[in-house]
């Protein structure tokens, strides 16, 4: 007796006293359109406009629209609207060259993001606070056909004040004292529109910027700052832009930064001298003491104080000085002293790097 196989579910067939088991037979399904290799459009589109340059980064996609691994790899179009949204690229402003292939994306340790600058020309900037320009991106493949626009962003096109001119500096005792000349605003700019100018500064050796102080522009033309939070002995390079803030209601502050001023180049060299010390008073010891003379004076607030030095002299005589190292507190006791003279005293004060202040006003004492 004979079985007949079907190709369905496992069937047993009895030979020679042992069961075997056929499995069902595999069904082929119907063969998968070829992929069109249309690039997946970036979602991480992001825009930061200094000036009338608008920098666009984004992450290339690295699979197709189906999900498949990219090999054919095309330019990014750039694309640019006056308007809230863009429904389609039309005539693109620029374009990136062909991004990386899938390959040097999947071999990077981290993703590989692209940029592209788009320049804004005098006549699509606007004095209106609302005013906007959109962009899109979209990625091509090799034939020239992508899947549709990125995700979009919105970059405002209120005008920017020009950089600072004249930019200068020059070391003071109280910092570096940085000076500019500005345009005035345009005449009605006002609420929800302000200008503030920003200067920035960084040491020599390190690329990290911090913001040393920000004035408001004004009619007036021209400003000073002065940087007290410095280090002596440090060359420190600044440079200085001016921001434009626009209010938005119930939302953030929009800031738009301006271009820069060239960098300028100061070092900190401290020739300054401490401020001069007063209210300098002599007191003798009183009677059946050990004869001394004891000086006090008001203290010296400079931070980079180091002491002070205590000059004496008798009448007609040059003054010397008494210490051999700065004295630390503003008081000093003079036990070199005999009985019947009088001693005329002066103190300065000193810094850590050796400059010393003029000499205060003189006290005098006659020792009993």
């Amino acid at each position: 007796m004979f079985f007949r196989m079907r190709c369905s579910a496992p069937k047993f067939l009895l030979t020679l006293g042992a069961p075997l088991m056929f499995a069902a037979c595999a069904t082929v399904g119907p063969p998968q359109p070829p992929s069109l290799e249309l690039p997946k459009p970036p979602s991480d589109l992001r825009a930061a406009r200094k000036g009338d340059q608008v920098t666009l980064t984004w992450t290339p996609p690295s699979v197709t629209t189906d999900r498949r691994t990219i090999r054919s790899v095309g330019p990014i179009r750039i694309c640019r609207a006056v308007a809230r949204d863009l429904t389609q690229c039309g005539i693109a402003v620029g374009e990136a060259a062909a991004q990386p292939s899938s390959r040097t994306v999947r071999s990077s340790k981290r993703k590989i993001s692209r940029s592209y600058v788009d320049s804004l020309s005098g006549h699509l900037q606007s004095d209106n606070p609302s005013a906007f320009v959109t962009y899109g991106i979209e990625a091509l493949n090799a034939e020239g056909r992508g899947a549709g626009l990125s995700n979009q962003v919105r970059v405002s096109l209120v005008r920017t004040l020009p950089p600072p001119q004249d930019f200068s500096a020059r070391v003071t005792a109280q910092g570096v004292v940085l000076t500019w000349t500005g345009e005035a605003p345009a005449a009605g700019s006002g609420a929800p529109v302000h200008y503030v100018y920003r200067i920035y500064r960084r040491p020599e050796d390190n690329a990290q910027r911090i913001l040393a102080g920000e004035v408001p522009a004004g009619s007036e033309r021209t400003y000073s700052l002065t940087d007290s939070s410095v280090e002596w002995e440090k060359t420190y390079e600044y440079r200085a832009e001016t921001v434009t803030v626009i209010a938005q209601e119930n939302k953030a502050q929009l800031q738009i930064e301006g271009d820069d001023t060239p960098e300028i180049k100061v070092f900190t060299n401290d020739v300054f001298p401490p401020a001069v010390p007063t209210g300098l008073q002599a007191v003798s010891s009183g009677p059946g003491q050990k004869t001394f003379i004891d000086l006090v004076w008001a203290p010296v607030a400079d931070i980079d104080l180091d002491g002070y030095n205590v000059y004496r002299h008798e009448e007609g005589e040059a003054a010397a000085k008494l210490n051999a190292e700065p004295v630390k507190t503003p008081a000093y006791r003079d036990a070199n002293v005999v009985s019947g003279k009088r001693y005329f005293y002066s103190v300065s004060a000193v810094d850590v790097r050796g400059n010393e202040s003029g000499r205060s006003e003189e006290a005098s004492e006659l020792v009993p």
